[in-house]
């Protein structure tokens, strides 16, 4: 006899992200920011007192108290991962029992349906509005009808940058009898965060990354905020020691540099709206029928029919961009400022030379 593979596992295939050497990656929402001397330096005397031969801090005591002081909330609240996904997917399987009704929204981001697909959950998606905005009463509605166990979304929204005010996200939490999950991976570049609100709540985790705005995605560091029996439940079900002692102290090191973490989001922040402009005016200015989305996070959301010859040419001048092909459109990561005008030259070049001239 010969051995099978579970049916759930057996057609799925590796992620892929985009590969390559490119000159400018705008692909992949990272910070542009590299962390700064002061800070490296700090990591070398780090590294170099390292206890190798021990195990971490089961519950990353040092990296969690600079992390609540950072976003003013009680280390009590908080859980750290070894990453977003890490998080995800235990509140997928371990938070939830077999068969439990997941509601997704559509699009989101996708690890979100997978994580609840291995966990054999029932996934529930709810399709947001032309505007690709959540009707949160519609949302509530779904959820009551279907007896849901879980939603969870993001906010601001990966990919396509639209938020929900706290108002509105409060009203939901309110509402429903179910686990609410809040990925804030994105809510640096915004002021609608529930954060410090999440302990008051009986039924909401609010989700956080230092992947984003803080730019140490090498590091993969990701934390859970609840209440106490939340968070406690989320510690039970980790494994002991799931964050390793360099990512502890690395990110314990990043986040006690408050002044550089504000600095840099106020400049990506302002490097966004300035792209999010001008790709706005390159897209009037040659009356094009492209939508571009306004944002509340650190990249720009475009649909086009021109999406997928677009996103190549980029690549073929060593810029990478997300291209979404169910949804025909392209997530431009902010970069510097002068990647960002590499990548409105190229773009434009594309336009005058693919389009306009095609066209007459």
């Amino acid at each position: 006899m010969s051995y099978e593979l579970c049916k759930k596992v057996c057609l799925l295939e590796p992620y892929e992200p985009i590969s390559g050497d490119y000159k400018i990656r705008l692909d992949a929402n990272e910070s542009y920011y590299n962390l700064p001397d002061v800070i490296k330096d700090e990591i070398k005397n780090i590294i170099d007192n390292v206890a190798f031969n021990r195990y971490p801090n089961p519950n990353a005591d040092r990296l969690v108290q600079p992390f609540a002081d950072y976003y003013g909330i009680s280390p009590f609240n908080v859980t750290a991962f070894n990453g977003s996904d890490e998080v995800l997917y235990l509140i997928a399987s371990a938070m939830l029992t077999k068969n439990s009704k997941v509601i997704v929204t559509e699009p989101d981001f996708s690890m979100y349906a997978f994580y609840s697909y291995l966990s054999e959950n029932e996934i529930i998606t709810y399709r947001k509005n032309d505007d690709l905005n959540i009707d949160v009463d519609e949302l509530i509605s779904l959820a009551k009808s279907e007896n849901t166990d879980m939603i969870i979304f993001s906010n601001p929204c990966n990919p396509t940058g639209q938020g929900i005010s706290a108002e509105k996200v409060r009203k939901l939490i309110n509402a429903v009898n179910c686990l609410v999950v809040l990925d804030e991976a994105y809510m640096d570049f915004w002021s609608e965060s529930l954060i410090k609100e999440a302990a008051e709540y009986d039924n909401l985790i609010v989700l956080k990354t230092a992947s984003k705005a803080v730019g140490s995605a090498a590091i993969r560091l990701g934390f859970a905020v609840a209440n106490n029996k939340l968070t406690t439940a989320l510690k039970a079900v980790k494994a002991p020691y799931n964050v390793n002692t360099l990512s502890q102290e690395i990110g314990r090191c990043i986040y006690s540099h408050k002044d550089i973490l504000n600095s840099r989001r106020q400049e990506i922040i302002k490097n966004t709206a300035l792209l999010y402009k001008n790709i706005r005016d390159i897209v009037n200015n040659y009356k094009l029928p492209f939508k571009v989305y306004e944002t509340c996070a650190n990249f720009v959301f475009l649909e086009s029919d021109r999406s997928k010859e677009i996103y190549e040419f980029l690549l073929e001048n060593s810029v990478a961009v997300r291209y979404f092909r169910n949804a025909d459109a392209l997530r431009i990561t902010t970069g510097n400022e002068q990647e960002n005008k590499e990548f409105l030259v190229l773009f434009e070049k594309f336009i005058i030379e693919n389009i306009l001239k095609r066209n007459r």
